[in-house]
């Protein structure tokens, strides 16, 4: 393994773990009001009992014919034109948090390598190290022997 970095002090290695942050609550936090409607609409409306709701609504009508008007309102009013834009910005909203995760988690996964090396290079200087006592106890029974 090359060595890129300097071994870092297990107290280095703890400041870098310290300055972690979960970018969940990161995300969730720097939400405006608006934009925690769009997520919460964004999450309720890609369910199985939105799915239902709408299914009932669009068979409502086949029931009760006076329910066509109402149902076009609801479908094409509110369905269309109110919650697919916020279902957009919940998606991008969605997206942002994912990205933010993934920077979180590249950043995690650096640290963690720097980590290993840092272990390694530590085990490494020790078998020398050993590998040194060693040899100086195989000369000191050689010298015994004799």
């Amino acid at each position: 393994m090359t060595n890129q970095y300097s071994p870092l002090t297990a107290s280095e290695l703890k400041q870098l773990h310290s300055s972690m942050k979960n970018p969940n609550l990161e995300h969730r936090e720097n939400l405006k009001r608006l934009e925690r409607v769009a997520v919460w609409i964004t999450n309720r409306i890609g369910t199985v009992p939105f799915a239902i709701f709408c299914i009932i609504l669009v068979t409502v009508p086949l029931v009760w014919t006076d329910a066509i008007p109402v149902v076009q309102y609801i479908s094409s009013g509110y369905l269309q034109l109110v919650f697919l834009p916020l279902i957009m910005v919940g998606q991008n909203l969605q997206e942002r948090r994912a990205e933010a995760r993934t920077e979180a988690d590249f950043k995690l996964n650096t640290q963690s390598a720097r980590e290993i090396e840092t272990i390694l290079l530590h085990l490494e200087k020790q078998d020398l190290m050993m590998t040194e006592i060693l040899t100086r106890l195989d000369q000191q029974e050689k010298l015994h022997e004799k």
